[in-house]
This record gives structure tokens, C-alpha cells and sequence, in this order.
């Protein structure tokens, strides 16, 4: 079959015109144009190992005859902060006013109606929603670990092994960030609504942590991460002993400066702003990720450039909070990767995540093009994957083979450059997306044939929406 005609086809789904149905790992792809780097290279043959790596990268050469044929490739977007069960929220909110700590009474209602079976389904609803989104790897900053009273699960890690069966059920690469929460604010207990979120110390996480690495181990698709919720919520003593009890591979992350009272707080209580307290406590290096980082001072910004930590930024919650817009593009310029996340999931649309970043920076600085697209593909798809101890996800020999395939001839995409293609399409324009060379989601739907949409109003029904 000569390299130009179309994609090969399979049994076509009821209402999707491009094919369906292959589950294993498919052993090469031939791309009609694939961006490496951000740049539209064509022809690009790939060939995949067993394990669903790139074994190698050919550009500009023709198909092969049993190749699977695709269009317009970018590389599977990484998503570096989510809260699953914040996406029950969604249309519920809008009309109150208020700000942040408003919408987070809202959501303390929703986290005392959870339980095991409940999040699992929410869970499966909302990454099956990711997925054909064009996301193929979620970092999930999870802290609703026990019953609403704070009693464990029997069993202890019920709710974390609802959100692995949930990631392993649709086929989303999944970075559990299990996440130490211990005081309800500087010098607080936790609240009634919290008690789900706390751990008796930090050798009582550890020690949880350990055993859910344990029952982890081993599983292809499903990590484990950590996190610490925030200044707010963990002591320096505690985030001291964290630091020192986890192993140094593991990808770390917290929630920095989001709000101004945060900063006012940790002012008040030690002296030192957020990032001033993670600095005295060596927490600040490249294997730590802090989400938001959207109050900071000139000293924040310098030192976070210095230590290269991961900033994630989550533009359209930040926006939906009325938080405010980050310094993205002066953390930038100091040296800090940039990634994205969708947070709170009001909207799940890596591009739309994208197109925030820039447009935020654009608002503040009246100028064009302060990201260019490669660097909001990258922050998409290479700093998450990086931030989320996943490996490099450059398309390169050795990463995985996790694709998203995007419409070109669409009503918001016809016509534009590939390059371009983060600042014009939306997840509306995916097409096929591959997880370690399998087939997992096309044309909005997951490979057996459900909707997220179904699987979210059965969700929702179980929480009463």
C-alpha cells in the first residue's frame, strides 16, 4: 500500500468514521506528519517494542505494509494535577459568587460522599473522559484516604486502589501522588470535613505509604508518587520527616502560594513566605513539583529558577477560582520547567490548558507569543510526563509509544500550520489515542465503545446528581 493513501481501517464504531477495535501493542505506526520537539516532521515511521516503548524513529520514509496508518500525531499529553472527584462540581458552582474558599466548602460536601465503590466510579468516568481528551497520563493529587470520620477502609487502602482500578480500567497511565494532609490550616486541627484527609503524623503517611507501595509494585500502568498538600496542611517538622523517609525517585509534589492568604499565614507563622520555608527545608530541587505558584515574590521567583523545580500550572482553574494568573513566563525564564494540569477537572481539554498559559501571559503582558506553540506542547506532554517521574516523552527511542492523533480538516483546525495546531485545536479534534502502542480511545469514545458521557451520569447519579 503506497504511504499516501489513507489510514487503514478496521471495523468502523457506530458513528466514528475512523477505525476501531485493537487492543494489543501495535508493532509499528507510520505517522503522516508526527511533532518531535514541536516541529511537523513527515513521514515518520515508528516501531515498537513488546513493552510498548519506541525501538526506533525513522522520518521521512515510507509505511510498511502492516504499519497502523495515522494522520496528524502529537505526542500523549501529560497531566500533572488532577483532583478527580472535584469534577462532580462541574455546573454546580457558577452561581454562587464567593471566591476559592467558598467553592472549597462546596467541595469538602462532595468528599464526604465518597466512598470506595462511589470513587472508583467517578474515578473511571473522569480519566475515561482524559483519555479521549487526548491525556494518556494523569498525576492524581489524592487525599480523601479514609472514611468522613477519619477511620481507615478495611481494607486500609480502599479508596487509593479504586483510583488504580479506575486508571486500569480505561488504560491511562496513572501517577497515584498520595498525599500527607495533617493540620486543617497553620496551627489548626483538622476541621470535621477534613478528618478524611489526615493521617495521624508523618510516620503514620510513611508508614501507609510504604504498604501501599508494596501492594503497588509491579504494575505497568499505576505509580506511586507523593505529595505534600501544602504549608497549610503539613508542619515543617512533618514535611522535614517526609523528605527524609521517602526515596529519592519518587516524584514529589505540593501546592504553592495559590492563595495570598497562604502567603500571609506562613509569613506570620515562620517568617518565610511558602517557597522561603520549602528552601530552609531543602525541599526545593528538580525532583519537586509545586502546583499553582501564582503569588510570589520576586525572592519566590529566584528561587525557584535556581532549584529547577517543576511549576505546574493549571490556567483554566485558576481562572474558574479567580486566583489569579501565575508569572509562568518569568519562572520560565529563571529555568523552571513548566506543566499543566487540569486541577479541579471543570474543564478536561489538554488544549485548552494550553492555550490558557498563553493567553494569560498575553493579558498580562499585551504581548503575542509569549509561549510558543512547542513550548505548550512541551508543557503539555514532556514537563508533565517529567514532573510525574514518568521519563522523558520526547517521541524518541526508549519513551513511550503514548500518540494522540488530531484532526486537521475540522472547523477549528482546517487550515492551520501543524505547528500551530496547540493554539487552534481542542479535544473535540482527537481522534485515536494510543497508550504503549494500544489502541485506547477514538473519536471520544474508549476502545470497547462507552462514553465517558455515560459513564459520568452514572458516576454522578450515585452522588445524587
Amino acid at each position: 500500500m503506497p504511504a499516501t493513501s489513507g489510514p487503514r481501517r478496521w471495523p468502523a464504531s457506530a458513528g466514528c468514521a475512523y477505525p476501531c477495535g485493537k487492543t494489543e501493542v501495535s508493532t509499528g505506526f507510520w505517522c503522516e506528519s508526527l511533532l518531535i520537539d514541536g516541529i511537523a516532521v513527515a513521514g515518520v515511521r515508528l516501531e515498537v517494542d513488546p513493552t510498548g516503548r519506541l525501538a526506533r524513529v525513522q522520518p521521512g520514509v515510507a509505511a510498511e505494509a502492516a504499519d497502523i496508518r495515522l494522520g496528524t500525531v502529537m505526542p500523549g499529553f501529560g497531566n500533572a494535577h488532577s483532583h478527580a472527584f472535584h469534577r462532580a462540581l462541574r455546573g454546580q458552582t457558577h452561581g454562587e459568587g464567593g471566591d476559592f474558599w467558598r467553592w472549597r466548602e462546596r467541595m469538602y460536601r462532595v468528599a464526604a460522599q465518597l466512598d470506595p465503590l462511589k470513587y472508583q466510579a467517578l474515578a473511571t468516568a473522569v480519566f475515561a473522559e482524559m483519555l479521549a481528551s487526548g491525556y494518556t497520563a494523569v498525576g492524581e493529587f489524592h487525599y480523601v484516604h479514609h472514611r468522613p470520620d477519619g477511620t481507615p477502609y478495611d481494607p486500609p487502602h480502599a479508596m487509593e486502589q479504586a483510583l488504580a482500578a479506575a486508571a486500569r480500567a480505561v488504560g491511562i497511565r496513572l501517577v497515584l501522588l498520595d498525599t500527607v494532609y495533617l493540620q486543617g490550616g497553620i496551627g489548626r486541627e483538622l476541621a470535621a470535613e477534613q478528618r478524611a484527609f489526615g493521617d495521624e503524623s508523618a510516620a503514620a503517611w510513611l508508614a501507609r505509604w510504604r504498604s501501599l507501595r508494596a501492594e503497588l509494585d509491579g504494575d505497568d500502568l499505576v505509580t506511586l508518587g507523593a505529595a505534600l498538600h501544602s504549608v497549610r496542611a503539613v508542619t515543617p517538622d512533618a514535611m522535614r520527616e517526609v523528605l527524609g523517609g521517602l526515596p529519592p525517585q519518587a516524584a514529589l509534589h505540593i501546592h504553592l502560594s495559590e492563595q495570598p492568604q497562604e502567603n500571609v499565614d506562613c509569613l506570620a507563622a515562620y517568617g518565610l513566605t511558602p517557597t522561603g520555608l520549602l528552601d530552609s527545608l531543602g525541599a526545593l530541587a528538580p525532583r519537586l513539583s509545586v502546583v499553582h505558584a501564582t503569588h510570589l515574590s520576586d525572592a519566590d521567583r529566584a528561587l525557584l529558577g535556581v532549584s529547577r523545580a517543576t511549576v505546574v500550572m493549571c490556567p483554566t482553574t485558576e481562572a474558574d477560582l479567580g486566583d489569579g494568573i501565575g508569572p509562568a513566563f518569568a519562572l520560565a525564564e529563571t529555568g523552571c520547567p513548566i506543566a499543566l494540569g487540569s486541577d479541579q477537572n471543570a474543564v478536561i481539554d489538554p488544549f485548552l490548558e494550553m492555550r490558557g498559559l498563553e493567553m494569560g501571559e498575553r493579558l498580562v503582558s499585551r504581548q503575542r507569543g509569549r509561549f510558543a506553540p512547542a513550548a505548550l506542547l512541551a508543557a503539555a506532554s514532556t514537563a508533565g510526563y517529567s514532573s510525574l517521574g514518568l521519563g522523558r516523552h520526547r517521541l524518541q527511542p526508549g519513551d513511550p509509544c503514548d500518540l494522540v492523533e488530531i484532526g486537521t480538516t475540522g472547523v477549528r483546525t482546517v487550515g492551520s500550520a501543524v505547528g500551530q495546531l496547540p493554539l487552534t485545536a481542542t479535544a473535540s479534534d482527537v481522534l485515536r489515542v494510543f497508550v504503549g502502542g494500544r489502541l485506547v480511545a477514538e473519536c471520544g469514545r474508549l476502545v470497547g465503545g462507552e462514553r465517558p458521557a455515560t459513564l459520568l451520569t452514572e458516576a454522578l447519579a450515585r452522588l445524587g446528581r
